[in-house]
């Protein structure tokens, strides 16, 4: 079978880079280039995408290895039916690593059509580090590398003002771009940059929040055999995603001319205020996905799907999301529950082995912004703890410890976090470690041995869980 490249495809790579991605995951891939390729083919949009490899070791190699190019799966239940759709995704134009060709990355500064940034480096990725210099190839943190991209525009067009760039992240956190736009300020202030560069960040460039929302669980290993019948030539980069798809940018009139999506039937919604739509998805949709992994993986289940059908495992994330969770969201209880089961629909896509594994990564910080808020809502509403929020709490607690029944389990998050939560588990006894993981405020931004009762309940529902496993342990307690 013959090797996806242009060559053997006869794609040209003619398109402008109008578009700088950071990021080159499986989520950015079956969204942002679905989005952008849409734009093209439907409304003449013509734009190329640079991608940035924002760590040291990424696939920045393999796409340049295929010259950009996969295969994107879509597969999920529209109407009541089953519906499949198959795009190769033509628009990367390059794929640049930093840590090998910093040149090459500044470079893309001066491109003369490059009109967007676009990111989803994780929740973990819009971060201020103060060691980050502007002399270091590259700088750590993503916000780093941005501002360093954006000084070299801003040098090399003499602070043009219309070669200021639109900024649109995608990571899940809430006012994403005002926190990636505060933190390039940081840096700016942190390394003397002028004024006029401020002043140009400020008016020239415009910054979007977002609010992402599709399954993607990237490439199909267990079913790869079934989707290379499927094609003409051998392509390393499958990603398989879900049919649905929503991305709501906040902006205004302006916006909707530069990126017109309103011409397509793609759902992108350009909207003053994205508050509303953030807080639903991210509680119910977000808050169910993570509260499931480490409890779900722990009983034994693999996959969301088998979590969600599973006799014990379904019903106590079902009870989660509607008596713990939508009771407290301000939105019409009728809308959210609609919301909710649409989303276990999605979670329910025969189409889908969504694994646990692989979308364990991080998941602290996924913890704190998806299920935290619900269960601090919880308490102050009901004065009382959510029993199901906590007890998947202490389940993330348990995962951290890194073994299971003899077992490693897929723990993957930043390597201090890993090594502290390490030697947190080497401590004592179980009320030492609740104690000493919920004051962690650089985990939560809070001690949260202050709520009343929580410490004593991880505790015990830790000490429970070794004891007698998930699904005794949670019967116990109740």
């Amino acid at each position: 079978m013959r090797k996806l490249n242009r060559k053997n495809t006869g794609i040209s790579t003619n398109l402008p880079i109008k578009i700088i991605q950071f990021g080159e995951g499986n989520f950015l891939r079956a969204f942002v280039e679905y989005a952008f390729q849409i734009l093209n083919n439907e409304v003449g949009f013509n734009a190329g995408i640079a991608v940035i490899q924002p760590i040291d070791k990424g696939m920045v190699s393999m796409l340049n290895d295929q010259d950009g190019l996969y295969t994107l799966f879509s597969k999920g239940i529209l109407n009541g039916k089953e519906v499949e759709e198959k795009e190769l995704i033509t628009n990367i134009i390059k794929g640049i690593d930093p840590y090998i060709d910093y040149n090459a990355y500044l470079n893309l500064a001066k491109e003369e059509e490059l009109e967007f940034i676009v990111s989803n480096t994780t929740e973990a990725g819009i971060s201020y580090v103060a060691s980050d210099t502007l002399e270091m190839t590259p700088p750590s943190s993503f916000p780093a590398k941005l501002t360093r991209l954006l000084f070299e525009r801003f040098t090399h067009f003499n602070g043009a003002e219309d070669k200021g760039l639109t900024i649109i992240p995608c990571e899940l956190i809430n006012h994403n771009s005002d926190t990636l736009k505060q933190i390039i300020l940081d840096y700016v202030s942190l390394w003397n940059l002028s004024e006029d560069f401020e002043h140009w960040i400020l008016n020239s460039c415009s910054f979007h929040n977002t609010l992402v929302d599709r399954i993607v669980p990237g490439y199909p290993h267990d079913q790869i055999e079934g989707y290379n019948k499927q094609l003409e030539y051998q392509d390393n980069l499958i990603v398989s995603a879900e049919t649905f798809f929503l991305w709501v940018i906040e902006g205004d009139a302006s916006l909707k001319e530069k990126l017109p999506f309103h011409k397509t039937n793609l759902d992108v919604k350009i909207v003053a205020d994205m508050q509303p739509f953030r807080t639903r998805k991210v509680r119910i949709l977000n808050g169910a996905h993570t509260a499931m992994v480490p409890f779900s993986i722990l009983y034994g289940n693999e996959t969301v799907k088998e979590s969600i059908e599973e006799s014990f495992t379904g019903p106590f994330i079902r009870s989660l999301v509607f008596d713990e969770i939508i009771p407290t969201l301000d939105m019409k209880k009728e809308e959210l529950e609609i919301f909710a089961e649409a989303v276990f629909d999605r979670f329910r896509n025969p189409f889908i082995k969504h694994q646990l594994a692989s979308i364990a990564l991080n998941s602290i910080s996924k913890f704190k912004v998806r299920v935290l808020p619900s269960l601090l809502e919880y308490v102050k509403r009901t004065d009382s703890l959510p029993t199901r929020t906590v007890f998947t709490f202490a389940c993330l607690i348990r995962f951290y410890k890194g073994s299971w029944d003899g077992k490693q389990l897929p723990v993957n998050d930043d390597k201090e976090i890993v090594a502290e939560m390490s030697a947190i588990w080497k401590s004592g006894s179980m009320e030492d470690i609740a104690s000493q993981v919920l004051g962690k405020t650089a985990y939560w931004d809070e001690d949260l041995n202050k709520i009343e009762g929580l410490t004593e309940a991880i505790a015990t529902y830790l000490q429970r869980i070794d004891e007698y496993g998930i699904k005794e342990a949670f019967s116990k307690l109740s």
